[in-house]
């Protein structure tokens, strides 16, 4: 068993299967934890997981170009089937009613295939045993600019990436957090963003953390303009860029909860840009300037 600290919370992690952790998740070594504090999640992969058989097909996720079948179990809880883009079943996943504890098993496949189903396992699984702790995974690139971190949401393939990148190259002081699903969290009444072990495409796995300076809807247009957003749009905004669970009525209140706080205590934008650097400069100058 080994333990991690992400985004704040403990993950205890027990491999007994082929491979160990440090090859099947080495996005997950900076988080290393030896602190002893309680977990708020465990997971268990191993190969000879007895699964429930009293199955009901509720729904799946969209991910990426992957599905991911959902069921729930006779107890409450779920099952997952975690598909690959080309429909390579990776991994399967039973969660307990409150996701505190799973199971999960390991297809076989190569090793990316096994790593994408694992990562992805566990990135629900976090997902959605801290609903209801102030906690959301939300789809976003974070750049950190003089000590504050300012996330850049959007669908993919719309250019949040391509937009931090120039906040990185054309102004002093700032450095990448997480490029795909950074963690927020309210705290004292306060937004915090904190790193995490999933970031897409970009191997960027900081243990690192940051007051939010501000949150930008990112919208690619003919010209460069920025705006900010009312409270109403905002919650529109934010709920399909948050990782939720519409079929578990805790998890969505939850997310729902905690969208409600941000919105209280951070600044929301929408850019329509260009992908260029005066985008990036406009969009630094307007809400750093709001947030100092």
């Amino acid at each position: 068993m080994k333990d991690y600290r992400i985004g704040g919370h403990i993950v205890s992690i027990a491999l007994n299967c082929s491979g160990t952790i440090e090859e099947l998740l080495p996005n997950f070594t900076p988080f290393e934890y030896n602190g002893g504090e309680e977990a708020v999640l465990t997971v268990i992969v191993a190969d000879d997981i007895q699964w429930d058989e009293g199955l009901t097909e509720i729904g799946c996720f969209d991910v990426g170009g992957s599905n991911h079948e959902v069921f729930r179990t006779s107890d409450g809880g779920y099952l997952f089937n975690i598909y690959d883009t080309k429909g390579h079943l990776c991994c399967r996943m039973q969660a307990s009613p409150d996701f505190g504890n799973c199971h999960a098993t390991l297809y076989p496949g190569t090793r990316l295939q096994r790593n994408y189903g694992l990562n992805n396992c566990l990135m629900m699984a976090y997902a959605f045993a801290t609903a209801t702790m102030d906690t959301i995974l939300i789809h976003s690139s974070v750049i950190r600019c003089n000590g504050k971190g300012y996330l850049m949401t959007a669908p993919s393939g719309t250019g949040k990436s391509t937009h931090t990148y120039m906040w990185h190259t054309a102004i002093p002081g700032c450095d990448l957090m997480n490029d795909d699903n950074p963690i927020i969290r309210i705290l004292d009444n306060k937004a915090i963003v904190y790193g995490s072990p999933w970031s897409g495409k970009t191997p960027c796995y900081r243990n690192i953390q940051a007051p939010i300076g501000g949150i930008v809807r990112i919208k690619q247009q003919p010209e460069n303009a920025i705006r900010s957003l009312g409270t109403i749009e905002a919650f529109t905004m934010l709920l399909p860029a948050c990782s939720n669970m519409k079929w578990d009525a805790r998890v969505y209140k939850g997310v729902c909860d905690s969208i409600t706080k941000f919105i209280q205590t951070c600044s929301i934008w929408e850019l329509g840009c260009l992908p260029n650097t005066e985008a990036a400069i406009l969009c630094h100058d307007t809400i750093c300037e709001e947030s100092d």
